[in-house]
């Protein structure tokens, strides 16, 4: 047994379970029989998912895996992703639905429905036609969270143009190394965007990416916010051009393998890896998924989903997934702050959201914040929490279920990657019982293990690797231009099984516990500890509401365990140095002595990019005394810089 596997193993225990209430069972859209439907014939399964959408050809096989790891689903099927998204919700008389509820950060409200919908991908499609762009031609979208954005990502999908969204948050280098990746020929945009009370210029950056990228011949802008710009003759304003042209669009049908979008991975140095997704794989998947896991009634659920187009959970639950769901759903364009600190909650009583689908930090944050943000809104319209984006700490799922969701809502803790495409491993919510901070299981049609380092599948109350050991509707199809880098990097461990790195464990009930990237483990005193469990601990203190965890370099133990922790809402009045000792030692009793962090620091706030990942490199970077690393996608730069300066006075060691 490798060291690695033995701290999977180590993981504490959590004892709380909740069923599904016997009214949500009793009107869930799928019940256990889907497991047994799917495991009895798993290609089968697919194909009936798949046979959800409109096929302008119906596939011949569900599966080709001849050429593995490349796979091709549904192979001979072709349909058109903007028309399954749009179109046939209108023809099928919901034109008058709204499908996309958009509140900008000043307050600004518009609602689209279907139909109009329809009519500004038309219009947007024969935009892109008249601009030269034909299928296969790449486009990059560097855009806020505007109804333009999903606009254009589905004009892209309904020409055949391949897209590559790019975080608007990236420097200008950022997007330029994306475009000369891809070769794309136009790029989208937006002056600016609204950001916490300001206008963030967006073109600077795009004028300075595309300088550098004579494959790129017109920029499109949209104009949001009315900030002066400059600019130049590749420059397309899109109410002008856009706005002028044809409602009337006829959609051609794609085949199941052709290219839908390339999103990129990487951080802003080395080549970007460019992860592939097509078409009739993909939307399969992520439409079954959204379906079944957030139990969708497209008639009665008003959704939400806080992700940012520039991620994959933008693509798959914002844009691709919910639409082809017939969803109404909230597109929120600001922070979670602005103009106070209760916009969210204000949001959902406003709009009556029923399905909530957010990220672990942003709970955290609101831990932080105190539950009187919450309380001093109606939130009772919610039926569904969702979490998406790392493991969730077992106390934060907690209090996402009492303090949002009332103690009524069932929680899906969802995993999943960009590379998958859509969920693979959730509760069902009206079939699981679910553990606080467990995903649970793999979903119907999806084949997950943990094994050992053999590749030797391990029972249950073992930790060890995870894999997915079948292929997926929605699986990336390759690394853009690079396909030997796709097989080494996710298919060289154990040739029959999907690796990306991450870690888990299966309890003694047989519940999956992902605990991060096995990279994210630290070596003290020769005892492989994993951060994910030592944040845990933290977090499970009443005074802690985030955590951040490093391994820092150390002469006596090799690496010695570093916490940044975050307080909640009124604890900060708090004796700083009795509070380390009481946290250390909590952790002690959580874990063990041999995790108890050597040093604690108690911060404002911890250096998050704008999707609220927490860069834990920087940390290390403060917790070793070294010089502090790119820092040039953090949302507030500032951050790191007063957490160095006050690490050594704010923290306590042996």
């Amino acid at each position: 047994m490798s060291e690695i596997q033995k701290t999977l193993d180590n993981l504490s225990q959590e004892n709380r379970t909740f069923m599904p209430s016997p009214e949500f069972a009793a009107n869930a859209n799928v019940n256990a029989g889907i497991y047994e439907e799917a495991e009895a014939d798993r290609l089968g399964f697919w194909a009936k998912q798949a046979r959800e959408l409109d096929w302008d050809n119906d596939f011949t096989d569900v599966l080709d895996w001849s050429d593995a790891p490349f796979a091709k689903w549904f192979v001979g099927g072709k349909l058109n992703v903007a028309y399954n998204c749009v179109d046939r919700h209108v023809h099928a008389g919901h034109g008058d639905q709204v499908a996309l509820q958009f509140e900008g950060e000043p307050g600004d409200q518009l609602n689209i429905t279907y139909r109009e919908l329809m009519e500004r991908v038309c219009k947007a499609a024969n935009a892109l036609t008249e601009l030269g762009i034909s299928a296969g031609d790449r486009i990059a979208i560097y855009m806020p969270m505007i109804p333009e954005a999903v606009v254009a990502m589905l004009a892209c999908a309904r020409v055949g143009a391949v897209h590559s969204v790019v975080f608007a948050g990236f420097s200008a280098e950022a997007l330029r190394s994306r475009i000369h990746d891809a070769q794309a020929k136009l790029v989208i945009t937006a002056d600016g965007q609204n950001r916490r009370g300001s206008v963030m210029s967006l073109k600077p950056a795009v004028d300075e990416a595309v300088a550098a990228s004579p494959s790129v011949n017109h920029v499109l802008v949209v104009q949001r916010c009315g900030n002066e710009i400059t600019w130049g003759p590749k420059d397309v304003w899109w109410h002008e051009f856009v706005e002028s042209q044809s409602s009337e669009h006829t959609p051609v049908a794609f085949d199941s393998e052709h290219p839908l979008f390339i999103l990129y991975t990487s951080g802003t140095t080395g080549k970007p890896k460019g992860i592939l997704h097509t078409t009739g794989g993909y939307l399969t998947q992520v439409a079954y998924t959204h379906r079944v896991v957030f139990d969708l009634k497209p008639d009665t659920d008003v959704y939400w989903c806080t992700a940012d187009i520039g991620w994959v959970t933008g693509h798959s639950y914002i844009v691709y997934g919910p639409l082809a769901n017939r969803v109404t759903q909230v597109i929120y364009e600001g922070t979670p702050d602005t103009p106070g600190k209760d916009r969210w909650w204000d949001i959902i009583e406003r709009h009556g959201v029923t399905i909530l689908y957010t990220a672990p930090t942003a709970i955290r944050t609101f831990m932080k914040w105190g539950d009187e943000l919450p309380a001093s809104h109606d939130l009772s319209s919610l039926r569904v929490l969702g979490s998406v984006g790392e493991p969730i700490n077992p106390e934060a799922w907690m209090w996402y279920r009492s303090v949002i969701g009332g103690n009524k809502c069932p929680i899906v803790d969802t995993w999943w990657q960009t590379e998958t495409g859509g969920i693979m491993i959730s509760p069902l919510p009206g079939v699981t019982a679910t553990k606080p901070g467990s995903a649970m299981r793999g979903l119907p049609g999806i084949g997950v293990a943990v094994v050992d380092d053999a590749g030797t599948p391990l029972g249950n109350g073992k930790g060890g690797f995870l894999v997915l050991t079948e292929p997926w509707p929605a699986m990336l199809r390759g690394i853009w231009g690079d396909n030997q880098r796709f097989v080494d990097t996710y298919w060289s461990k154990w040739p029959q099984y999907y690796f990306a790195g991450d870690g888990a464990k299966l309890d003694n009930d047989g519940a999956l516990w992902l605990l991060g990237r096995v990279d994210d483990v630290m070596n003290v005193s020769g005892h492989r500890i994993s951060t994910t469990e030592v944040e845990s601990a933290l977090v499970s203190h009443p005074s802690v509401a985030e955590a951040a965890v490093v391994g820092a370099a150390d002469e006596t133990t090799g690496q010695a365990i570093v916490a940044f922790v975050i307080l909640r809402g009124g604890m900060e009045g708090q004796d700083g140095t009795s509070l380390v000792t009481e946290l250390r030692n909590h952790v002690s009793n959580e874990i063990g002595a041999i995790a108890k962090p050597k040093k604690i620091m108690i911060v404002p706030e911890l250096p998050k990019t704008r999707s609220g990942k927490i860069l834990r490199r920087l940390l290390q970077d403060v917790a070793e005394h070294r010089e502090i690393g790119d820092s040039m996608t953090l949302a507030d730069p500032s951050v790191i810089n007063l957490i160095s300066a006050g690490l050594e006075s704010s923290s306590t060691d042996d």
